[in-house]
């Protein structure tokens, strides 16, 4: 009888995912989002280096393809998505240009978030160096889970003088359609991001059926800059210390704590930070897409808002138009921008990185942003939330179980 009762519970939330995911896919076909705020790129300096930030599709691909345009040694492409569509073909021309006049060209791509893109955009001219990161990756190993994580990672590094590191796939929708936020990293920073990827690279290089890729061996030696730190999770070594830099600065807040992210689905340990910190009289400020493009996580999310709002947490809803920035800003000084959601799958599932920044010029172009992003938002009130209709609390309650597998 119980595991009867179990499967059932278990087949019901299936079928009410996928009904959810249908019907929203239906109601989205043939809408456009509209138009939203954007702020333009800007740069701070951080010790021998820089740090632009980039809010906007189109700015950061202009830029993207004028430093691979201009790469001269070596680039390390890595991404989830990558689309076959204009964009996508126009940063494969590119890598396919660059090898032709000599660069060493290293791409990484995820297959499985790109099952849908046409085989034919996925073959490459023999001078550009690939890994399919595969859909199983297990293989006889089918219950060990460090081997499960995707490759959730969006970076660029060329000649290891410019990185890129953030939010954005590559695909035409987002350059103009979504709102992210990317950064651009000049100086000894750009090391890590380099490292990161040539460990990523050897670590996963070996083919079953085909020759494997050569390693990528460092020449150089790294550089120090203590105001910038990057953070990986990397799920085959069970490394994820991008969930301990949010509650270690959570738990630092005196001031404000203002985040952005697409998908929230946080731990409870989270939550409760979050809670301890607005209840010390900081200013806690939580910024989502009112409606994002994966709809079940949306009713997960839900479930936690009125532990939040409850507790004085400010929850924002950024309208009309999918934002998918994973950042934070902490008393003026302390930010981070990366690759990780607030969920079970990026902070204890995935490989992500996020670059971590102790400089208040850089909290405060991030805490412009989330002004800008907060004008085009509705804020959720606590009393119209606990108003909300019984069926929608009813789908919460069905699917709050499916929050530790998101």
């Amino acid at each position: 009888m119980l595991r009867r009762t179990l499967l059932g519970i278990f087949v019901v939330q299936f079928a009410l995912a996928i009904g959810m995911t249908l019907v929203d896919s239906y109601r989205r076909r043939g809408k456009k989002p509209k138009p939203f705020p954007t702020t333009a790129p800007s740069t701070v300096d951080i010790g021998d280096g820089s740090i632009t930030t980039y809010t906007y599709g189109q700015d950061l691909y202009d830029d993207m393809l004028a430093a691979i345009a201009g790469a001269r040694r070596r680039i390390l492409l890595e991404t989830y998505i990558w689309k076959g569509d204009e964009v996508g073909e126009q940063f494969k021309k590119a890598l396919a240009d660059a090898a032709a006049r000599g660069v060493e060209v290293y791409c990484i791509y995820d297959a499985f978030a790109n099952l849908v893109v046409s085989p034919r955009f996925k073959h490459f001219p023999p001078g550009i160096k690939v890994i399919r990161y595969p859909v199983y990756n297990a293989g006889w190993r089918v219950f060990d889970l460090r081997r499960y994580g995707r490759d959730h990672r969006k970076i660029l590094v060329v000649d290891d003088e410019a990185g890129f590191v953030g939010g954005y796939n590559i695909g035409t929708p987002y350059a103009t359609e979504w709102r992210d936020t990317h950064v651009r990293i000049t100086g000894p920073g750009v090391w890590d991001l380099t490292r990161t990827f040539a460990d990523f690279w050897n670590l996963h290089r070996h083919k079953r059926f085909r020759a494997s890729e050569r390693p990528l061996l460092l020449e150089t030696a790294s550089v120090w800059e203590p105001r910038i730190r990057f953070h990986r999770n990397i799920p085959r070594l069970w490394m994820f210390p991008i969930r301990s830099m949010y509650l270690e600065a959570i738990d630092r807040a005196t001031q404000n704590i203002w985040m952005t992210h697409a998908y929230f689905i946080p731990d409870q340990d989270i939550v409760d930070a979050l809670r301890r910190a607005a209840s010390r009289g900081v200013d806690v400020r939580i910024l989502l897409p009112h409606k994002s493009n994966h709809v079940v996580a949306d009713w997960i999310s839900r479930g936690y808002f009125s532990q939040l709002l409850d507790s004085g947490v400010r929850i924002f809803r950024f309208r009309e138009a999918m934002v998918h920035a994973k950042t934070s800003t902490i008393d003026g000084s302390w930010s981070t921008v990366g690759t990780a959601n607030i969920d079970r799958l990026s902070l204890q599932g995935n490989y992500e990185i996020n670059v971590e920044v102790i400089d208040s010029r850089m909290a405060a172009t991030l805490e412009e942003i989330f002004r800008t992003d907060q004008g085009h938002s509705w804020e959720l009130r606590s009393d119209e939330w606990e108003a909300r209709s019984a069926h929608r609390k009813f789908t919460e309650f069905v699917l709050a179980p499916l929050r530790p597998l998101l």
